[in-house]
């Protein structure tokens, strides 16, 4: 029972991590590799809010972090993303500079040592096999409800439908009168906000430190590009597999090693399979050579 909630666990920060680069790169085509500094950006506004109020401090930084990195992510938005919207490939550059800019800036505001929060309880709950951090449940479940959140905004309400239309076809989505360019900024700070929530909810696991993010961002890709990019089925799927093939191997192989051996076996199937498992309907895939 150990595995398993480990897997959960571990699983639920990809999902949350990926759910928004996958709206994100689905339906602007964008390739935003800056989205692993808002995972740092939620770890740090938690930080700074438990530095302020103390430990219970801490559902305060759940609710402030989402609001941070939308914010954080409209300016990107604003002033870069949307000068880049028929050079979909030039982003990769910008954004890149903007997570090395994001990155430096951290550092220089809070300095290289790495930093404690604190998860606002330290109980452990009784499990079959022993016992088990209640906060790592608490992850898994606020991760189960956003998740179902998102689903449910993606598959029964108008802007869902909004959204999925961009997704399939941009040029008929306008020509029926969608407002592209608000639908994409309205995604952009909303996977921004999912970013910074996965944050607040990994630091009490781990030190808080400038490169926080850095390490999601490849799987985050991994996942998308396996599960459908544009699928949030597909995002939840992949999660599921990259994540309990991982947590699996770490248990008989070296972290490191294990990480690279499911990367590559993640190649291995988009190779066979590149329109990922749960196939969507992206803009994004001539990106992989599908256009």
């Amino acid at each position: 029972m150990v595995v398993v909630l480990n897997i959960l666990s571990y699983v639920s920060i990809l999902v949350l991590v990926a759910l928004g680069l996958a709206i994100v790169f689905g339906m602007m085509d964008i390739v935003n590799l800056a989205h692993a500094e808002w995972v740092t950006i939620g770890a740090y506004t938690l930080a700074v809010v438990q530095a302020v109020g103390g430990l219970q401090a801490f559902w305060l930084a759940l609710l402030a972090a989402p609001i941070v990195g939308a914010l954080l992510a409209w300016c990107l938005e604003r002033f870069i993303i949307r000068l880049l919207y028929d050079r979909p490939l030039d982003t990769l550059l910008a954004t890149y500079a903007v997570g090395l800019i994001l990155r430096k800036a951290l550092e220089l505001v809070f300095g290289n040592q790495p930093m404690l929060v604190y998860a606002p309880f330290a109980t452990a709950v009784p499990v079959p096999g022993g016992n088990y951090p209640a906060y790592r449940i608490f992850v898994v479940g606020v991760a189960f409800a956003v998740t179902a959140g998102c689903w449910l905004i993606f598959a029964r309400t108008r802007f869902g439908t909004q959204l999925r239309a961009v997704i399939q076809h941009r040029a008929m989505a306008e020509a029926v009168g969608i407002d592209t360019r608000r639908l994409n900024r309205i995604a952009f700070c909303g996977g921004a906000a999912l970013a910074s929530l996965a944050g607040v909810l990994i630091a009490p696991m781990v030190s808080v430190e400038s490169h926080l993010g850095v390490a999601y961002l490849a799987k985050a890709f991994f996942v998308i590009v396996l599960g459908g990019i544009g699928s949030i089925a597909g995002s939840i799927l992949g999660s599921v597999v990259i994540g309990s093939a991982e947590t699996l191997l770490s248990y008989r192989l070296d972290p490191s090693f294990s990480s690279a051996l499911v990367l590559i076996l993640s190649i291995i199937v988009i190779r066979f399979r590149p329109q990922g498992l749960v196939p969507g309907f992206s803009a994004g895939h001539h990106l992989l050579g599908k256009g």
